[in-house]
């Protein structure tokens, strides 16, 4: 690949690749960067626990020697840091004779209360966190895109992003549909720019240490390298969009998007 700003990275589904993901430290963005790195590609980790990020590091590295794994501290509510660190990994890359090919917006909240319930303090810092930091994840990501002249961004968004949720998911499921509306304006802005590409996540139940949710604690829970698998197979397959894992989470959204309210509101 040319690593000149201005140049067009070639597109890369089934190819080996740079990826950024943030929120790397533990659960789905830790799974990630160990199936990214298993299918032959080299990451950029970030996320607040540096400690958790060298250990990965090390693990991948173990198990993979030929990948390139570079690691930075990230809080992603500071925004201006957001900027410095996508841009740090990018030159990173440039110095490798490589360009930043995918990010993904990973790094995010699972708290929330029902709305007028005396909790706001919870619910803005999910709305921050999931849509305000990833606005400037997506920035900073679109800025090294544009000057590259191409590139990948894939959100993480939820199930719960189809359709309105009630009580403590209220706020939750509004910011993430949020970052899921963040790349659909992108998509629109660039048709017909195809080295630009976009995918959107909606995971459902999957085990992670952010849900604070563990296999079998619910019928439709699934392990977390299973429903990672599945994610990291839409990512590479450049899906526009991708409900994960397929089954069941595919009928379950057909339902929240369609269903009438009360049958919503039971299932949730």
């Amino acid at each position: 690949m040319k690593t000149a700003r201005g140049t067009s990275p070639s597109r890369m589904s089934g190819k080996p690749s740079t990826v950024l993901v943030t929120g790397a430290s533990s659960g789905l963005g830790a799974e990630m960067a160990r199936q990214l790195a298993a299918a032959g590609h080299d990451l950029a980790l970030c996320a607040r626990r540096t400690e958790r990020l060298d250990a990965l590091r090390t693990e991948i590295l173990a198990a993979h020697p030929g990948r390139t794994v570079l690691v930075r501290a990230l809080d992603v509510d500071d925004h201006d840091a957001v900027f410095a660190v996508v841009r740090a990994f990018r030159d990173d890359f440039a110095a490798l004779g490589r360009t930043l090919d995918r990010v993904v917006v990973n790094a995010g909240l699972g708290k929330g209360a029902p709305l007028g319930t005396g909790r706001f303090d919870v619910n803005k810092q999910t709305a921050t966190t999931n849509f305000v930091s990833a606005l400037a994840q997506v920035e900073a990501a679109m800025e090294v895109f544009r000057a590259q002249d191409g590139g990948h961004l894939v959100v993480v968004s939820s199930v719960s992003a189809m359709r309105g949720m009630p009580k403590a998911m209220t706020a939750y499921a509004a910011s993430k549909a949020g970052v899921a509306m963040l790349a659909e304006g992108l998509r629109t802005e660039l048709h017909g720019k195809p080295q630009f590409r976009f995918t959107v996540l909606h995971p459902g139940y999957i085990a992670s240490e952010m849900s604070g949710t563990k296999e079998g604690g619910s019928p439709l829970m699934v392990s977390t390298e299973k429903g990672v698998r599945s994610m990291v197979a839409a990512i590479l397959a450049e899906k526009k969009h991708a409900t994960v894992p397929a089954w069941p989470w595919v009928p379950v959204g057909f339902v929240l998007r369609h269903a009438p309210l009360g049958v919503v509101r039971k299932l949730v």
